[in-house]
């Protein structure tokens, strides 16, 4: 069974740490001092968060198998797409060792499909997608997602998926 990723960069850990866990009535599967991770069953969701990124919001989204064949299976439908893709074997990332396909959708944001082999001591290293600039880069090996604000405190807010905007009310 696939499980849907999503990581979050954030500027304050301890925070959103508090913030995510009150939601989703659940400690984090996982705690370090730049990361931390809910796998959650309802909904069936791998949520990360991190320091790492170059600016707080969304980084990249993915799609986590159980098996190298149900990855092999994304990454041939990936390469249907006519978008570069990345491949990578045994790398670190987010404390874990796994094998990956990454790629940008038409719209920018950057997917990650992967499966886990082992855990890690590192948090890992940043990797680069073709025709993307190592500038680019953002936290756990995923290129920048596209730029976005933050808001002030308590300040209502409006999102667009398809454009990547964070726009005050």
């Amino acid at each position: 069974m696939k499980r849907f990723h999503v990581h979050v960069a954030v500027a304050d850990l301890e925070q959103s740490i508090q913030f995510y866990s009150t939601f989703f009535d659940a400690a984090p599967t996982v705690s370090k001092e730049d990361y931390a991770k809910w796998m959650l069953d309802d909904p069936r969701i791998n949520f990360a968060i991190s320091t790492r990124g170059r600016e707080p919001g969304l980084d990249h989204l993915g799609i986590q198998v159980e098996d190298a064949g149900s990855l092999k299976e994304i990454s041939m439908r990936l390469k249907k797409a006519q978008q570069p893709i990345l491949e990578q074997e045994q790398t670190t990332c987010c404390y874990a060792k796994a094998d990956k396909t990454w790629v940008h959708d038409p719209q920018g944001i950057a997917w990650e499909s992967f499966h886990t082999t082992d855990i890690a001591t590192t948090y890992g290293e940043d990797a680069e997608l073709p025709q993307v600039s190592a500038s680019q880069v953002s936290a756990c090996c995923a290129p920048e997602s596209g730029k976005t604000s933050v808001p002030s405190e308590n300040q209502p807010i409006s999102i667009s998926l398809t454009k990547k905007e964070c726009k005050n009310s």
